[in-house]
């Protein structure tokens, strides 16, 4: 089976975030646009849908909407969940695809399901269970199908959370909070090693943001090295500060044991995988600047917008695409690790995708080509510099634009010999 290309997973997280982006009177009334446009959009090739609501008195789940090409269930039907045993580990996989064996469900020909859970997690007598079930049918269940599902589900569970009118209160209170232990985290803008000039900045749309980049530097003699670390979790404020300060604690714990790069995103994609029941997913580019004498830096992309390596000599730049999947989404992934070779003068500018899809008024969207365009302009100029003329730029491009995103830029320039 095939998954997902990355940039498709990309793809489909932005997709899903802007059909859950409007206004909504209730959970169930989220969930039911959620599926309808969902089913509707066509790249998706779901052909069907349905929304199943808990119902912890009988241990069941309760039919309460379906659309598509779907045989239509008696209104009320209940699903028991004694009668089906994939319902006691849902809340761990949260997703799963497997044969139907309700006799009802059968004779309406669903013989191949897959369900999704969404929401808060609900301990009952028999068990762990999400509040929501959503049902979908294709015409092929492929692994790209399965992965679709998990980015709907944990972006209906972030967009669910909002509904709490508590947990929005307690989350305020935590956010002042949160927001110093974040500035405190953050590495000072400038670094170097060796002939490298490192500058980084993150500017959060709020508060707090779910960006966050890092500087690991090695002096050991046997393994001197730095390493360099830009991510971007899932969701929006708080819970994406949690997750993102999450991952900035096992980055600099990991560094103690100096693990190898593929090694380092495995494990760091099972520890969000198995942390995180709602925000699952990160985004997330790591680089290690080595003191060789051609330079090599390896680099590996866990899903997260390309990094643009400008070539000075040349006057060319290109992207450094994923190596990897993005992390948390599914439990078990395998990373690569790439390399390039930077020559005095040459630039790599690392950032997140609220510098390239910052919008202008009309919704445009600012493009890695203006990154590359600035890169040239400015190549002459310190790293420093760099960024804020980069910055500045996006700045006053979506000054008057109604998307708004947490901006993070780093650049790295390796000095030109006098």
């Amino acid at each position: 089976m095939f998954g997902l290309d990355t940039l498709s997973q990309r793809e489909t997280y932005k997709i899903v975030e802007r059909i859950t982006s409007g206004s909504y009177e209730s959970e169930l009334d989220f969930l039911l646009n959620l599926v309808k446009e969902v089913v509707d959009y066509e790249d998706f090739k779901i052909t069907g849908g349905r929304v199943w609501e808990l119902s912890p008195d009988d241990a069941s789940y309760i039919i309460r909407f379906q659309y598509g090409n779907v045989n239509e269930i008696p209104e009320n039907y209940k699903l028991f969940i004694a009668d089906q045993p994939i319902l006691k580990t849902l809340h761990e996989k949260r997703t799963s695809l497997n044969h139907e064996n309700d006799p009802l469900l059968k004779s309406k020909g669903i013989f191949v399901y897959s369900v999704t859970g969404a929401g808060e997690i609900v301990k009952i007598p028999d068990g762990k269970f999400y509040k929501y079930v959503m049902g979908f049918n294709a015409n092929e269940i492929l692994q790209s199908f399965y992965e679709t599902l998990n980015i709907i589900s944990s972006v209906a569970s972030i967009t669910l959370r909002s509904f709490s009118s508590e947990e929005q209160k307690k989350m305020q209170k935590d956010l002042i909070k949160a927001s110093e232990i974040q500035r405190n985290l953050l590495p000072d803008h400038y670094t170097e090693f060796y002939d490298y000039k490192i500058y980084g900045v993150c500017i959060p749309d709020s508060a707090v943001g779910g960006d966050y980049f890092d500087y690991f530097i090695n002096n050991d003699d046997e393994d001197e090295r730095v390493g360099i670390v830009v991510c971007d979790a899932a969701s929006k404020g708080l819970p994406a500060a949690i997750q993102a300060l999450f991952v900035s604690g096992a980055m600099r714990m990991a560094q103690a044991f100096s693990p190898k790069i593929t090694t380092l995103f495995s494990r760091l994609n099972t520890l969000i995988f198995d942390t995180f029941p709602y925000e699952r997913f990160v985004t997330l580019f790591y680089c290690e600047l080595l003191p060789t004498t051609n330079h090599l830096v390896l680099y590996a992309n866990a899903g997260h917008t390309s990094p643009i390596y400008y070539r000075v000599a040349k006057d060319e730049a290109f992207a450094l695409n994923p190596t990897g999947g993005l992390l948390g989404l599914v439990q078990h992934q395998k990373f690569k690790v790439e390399n390039i070779v930077m020559r005095e003068g040459d630039i790599l500018a690392i950032f997140t995708d609220g510098i390239s899809e910052a919008q202008d008024r009309d919704g445009n969207p600012y493009t890695e080509k203006r990154v590359i365009e600035l890169l040239k302009k400015h190549k002459n100029l310190s790293a420093k510099d760099i960024v804020l003329h980069i910055i500045e730029d996006v700045q006053k491009f979506a000054a008057h634009g109604n998307y708004n995103d947490d901006r993070t830029l780093v650049v790295i320039k390796r000095d030109p010999k006098n």
